[in-house]
């Protein structure tokens, strides 16, 4: 793999730290507001957040012509599944458990791209695969004795993960010409109707104001890693390959593992731990090449 510049570095450790910090704020929010709530608040934070940015900088709004289908098929894989699926692991699951779960993302890129697209899988991403697989059965073994429900959170975490590479892809192989920032937009703004709507259905209006902690919680995680967080995951697609740029992933279930046990006194057991280590080997194993011999 050829060396990685100081931007793209950059870039990794600013959404490596912004969107795993942010897991412990879903708990947090999700305590006082019902799933669609939360989200529709945290998509209309991230309209505005968005907004706000392209106009100062008078960036165009729009849609290179035939890619609608394209821009609202990302939309659904990248925002709308994931927004309402990692809202619901949360329920179930300790926040940092159900991010391991949601990220392994580059597992399912390696092995869309061998079904789909034809990618060669090498020995190091059947390793990968296999490692990965011990990690996911190593986080349901002791959910299983400890919730009731946990099937459900680990259901959840995993159609999280595997919606958004299939999202990965999709913006990958996509010509976006001329679209910057406005692509984030568009699929924040295109998702946002149907959670409000899920909103109105499934959890009704509203019948009390938030405390001011769930409702910072919720405005920080659309404006910051919801818009701002996500726009950088899009650029760090388009710079890199798709497999490469999953690398921004590695180190996001630490993160959110460690913000939950120091914000929320989450457990952590020995399994547990060893699951999240092998989860980073197998990542690991997935995005970075052996050495040439």
């Amino acid at each position: 793999m050829s060396r990685v510049s100081p931007k793209v570095l950059a870039l990794l450790g600013a959404l490596t730290l912004t969107w795993g910090t942010n897991w412990p704020l879903f708990r947090i929010a999700l305590e006082e507001l019902p799933v669609f709530t939360f989200r529709t608040l945290v998509l209309s934070s991230a309209v505005i957040m968005l907004t706000t940015i392209l106009l100062i900088r008078r960036e165009s709004f729009a849609v290179p012509k035939g890619r609608w289908p394209a821009l609202i098929l990302a939309s659904a894989m990248n925002i709308g599944i994931w927004n309402i699926a990692t809202s619901l692991a949360v329920l179930y699951i300790p926040s940092g458990h159900a991010s391991v779960l949601a990220y392994t993302m580059p597992l399912w890129v390696a092995v869309l791209g061998f079904v789909v697209f034809g990618q060669k899988l090498t020995g190091r991403l059947l390793a990968a695969i296999a490692i990965g697989a011990g990690a996911v059965a190593a986080l349901m073994i002791p959910n299983f004795q400890s919730y009731a429900t946990a099937p459900a959170g680990l259901f959840w975490g995993l159609l999280a993960g595997f919606c958004w590479a299939i999202g990965t892809f999709v913006v990958k192989r996509t010509n976006w010409s001329g679209m910057g920032l406005s692509l984030t937009f568009w699929q924040v703004l295109i998702t946002l109707p149907p959670i409000a709507l899920g909103a109105l259905v499934f959890d009704g209006l509203p019948t009390h104001w938030p405390s001011t902690k769930a409702l910072a919680a919720t405005i920080y995680t659309g404006a910051i890693p919801m818009a701002l967080g996500t726009a950088t995951w899009f650029m760090l697609v388009k710079l890199l390959p798709a497999q490469v740029a999953a690398l921004s992933s590695i180190a996001i279930p630490i993160v959110a593992i460690v913000s939950g046990i120091l914000l929320l006194n989450e457990p952590l057991s020995a399994l547990q731990a060893v699951a999240i280590g092998s989860t980073v080997i197998a990542l690991w194993l997935a995005l970075v090449p052996g050495r040439q011999r």
